[in-house]
């Protein structure tokens, strides 16, 4: 049978499994008895703020458009209680004391963390620090902001506060292309927002570009590139466009065709070798970074050992044997309630939304969050981990990978990608879905 090659862009897998593939979880298990027996020495902490001033065209996150009648202040007041209940829960000693309890870095995201107030993103931290005991002066932390909140005020807060990394979603460097995408925005203000970032002594700037924007051209997308280059970023995340169900582009266009999977891929490729004729290294298919640029904690959401706790109503938790979070959605209605039905929750001791990993979905998760990085994942490892061989776990799908030249195959004790299989990571990684999750997300009605 000869194996036809999936369209490049299905979809970008930065966690596995997707949340389309949870549900509600019958009988709430207790977070007390999930955290019992996991590690905790080693956990990532990531705050979720899920308020936007504008919801960009492409978006799909779980954001909404403002934040009406102290409605912020009230999700604050509910991450406190949620940190609270968690802290408690994952046992050892009390927040700020040593013990079992250990956090190796931390996130803020969204939505947009600095659509938040000055005062607001210090009781942030707060949160963070006094609930959950991480000490962020002392890990690497990121926080994502935008141009119109990337203010002098709030990044001091951050910077203050122990700020390692402030991610900046720019998307295109040329006005009628952002307006193209429904992203309202100047360059101007833009160029501001960087010149304040670079001003708050955050050590590490990362700017996310957007290509395959309708009437983006090589020309365009090299000058985008080369406005992000001149502020000298850390690191550079390069995405494709994706049109996705009930997002702003979706009611206004629609892409199928391979005409434009063969225009992102080449202005994937001609991105990608501009910034390696600049001297950055390719961390994965999306992520470049400076050389000598502190790491941040694990790269490109690739966390495949240690485990996640998530707090707020968009944020992802992890255990060995759960992933859990709330109810998702992408429809601003549907997201409107899912946050007036967090800020008027008291008990946050229990997980509500989620699904369970068994060892062979652990194994796939490890593989496929590996596979994606752009170093690979030596065999040696897996096996150490898993006790098992990942070529004996899944010949078939890395015999099929290369069959396409996707493998690099110069190094026979290190799984890696090719140049070409990085180029097609976003076909790759949704074939090493399980046919169980693929069924989850296949009946899974969008909202």
């Amino acid at each position: 049978m000869t194996d036809t090659a999936p369209r490049p862009y299905r979809s970008y897998v930065y966690a596995y499994p997707h949340k389309t593939a949870y549900r509600p979880l019958a009988g709430r298990p207790a977070l007390r008895e999930l955290w019992r027996d996991e590690p905790k020495d080693a956990l990532s902490l990531y705050l979720h703020i899920p308020f936007c001033e504008v919801r960009c065209g492409f978006c799909n996150l779980f954001t909404r458009i403002g934040a009406p009648d102290g409605l912020t202040g009230r999700y604050l007041d509910a991450l406190d209680r949620q940190a609270t209940a968690v802290r408690d829960a994952l046992g050892g000693t009390g927040p700020g004391s040593t013990g079992a309890v250990r956090f190796a870095n931390a996130a803020f995201g969204g939505g947009t963390p600095t659509f938040l107030t000055a005062d607001e993103l210090n009781r942030l931290c707060d949160i963070a620090e006094k609930r959950m005991g991480a000490d962020l002066r002392a890990v690497p932390l990121s926080v994502e902001t935008s141009p119109s909140t990337a203010t002098a005020d709030r990044l001091a807060v951050l910077a203050e506060r122990g700020a390692t990394r402030l991610s900046i979603g720019v998307q295109s460097f040329v006005d009628e292309e952002a307006r193209a995408a429904v992203r309202p925005q100047r360059r101007a203000d833009v160029e501001a927002a960087l010149a304040a970032i670079r001003d708050s002594g955050v050590p590490v700037l990362n700017i996310d570009l957007i290509y395959g924007i309708d009437g983006q051209t090589p020309a365009t997308w090299r000058a985008s590139l080369d406005a992000a280059l001149a502020w000298r970023p850390e690191e550079l995340y390069l995405y494709p466009l994706y049109v996705r169900p009930l997002t702003g582009l979706a009611r206004r266009t629609a892409h199928t065709d391979r005409e434009w999977d063969e225009q992102r891929l080449d202005l994937y490729r001609r991105g990608r070798d501009h910034l390696l004729a600049e001297g950055y290294e390719q961390v994965s298919m999306r992520m470049f970074r400076r050389p000598g640029a502190p790491a941040q904690g694990p790269d490109d959401h690739a966390c495949q050992t240690d485990g996640m706790i998530g707090l707020g109503c968009g944020a992802r938790s992890y255990t060995s044997t759960l992933h859990y979070s709330f109810d998702y959605a992408v429809d601003m209605g549907e997201i409107r309630a899912i946050i007036d039905d967090y800020t008027g929750t008291e008990d946050f001791t229990r997980a509500v939304h989620g699904r369970f990993m068994d060892a062979e979905e652990a194994r796939r998760r490890h593989l496929l969050q590996s596979l994606l990085q752009a170093r690979g994942m030596p065999a040696g490892e897996y096996r150490s981990r898993f006790g098992s061989d990942p070529y004996d776990d899944f010949g078939a799908e890395l015999a099929v990978f290369d069959g396409r030249g996707w493998l690099d195959g110069t190094d026979p004790g290190l799984l890696r990608l090719s140049p070409e299989g990085l180029a097609h990571s976003d076909a790759l990684g949704p074939e090493l879905f399980s046919p169980a999750v693929r069924a989850a997300m296949a009946a899974y009605e969008p909202k």
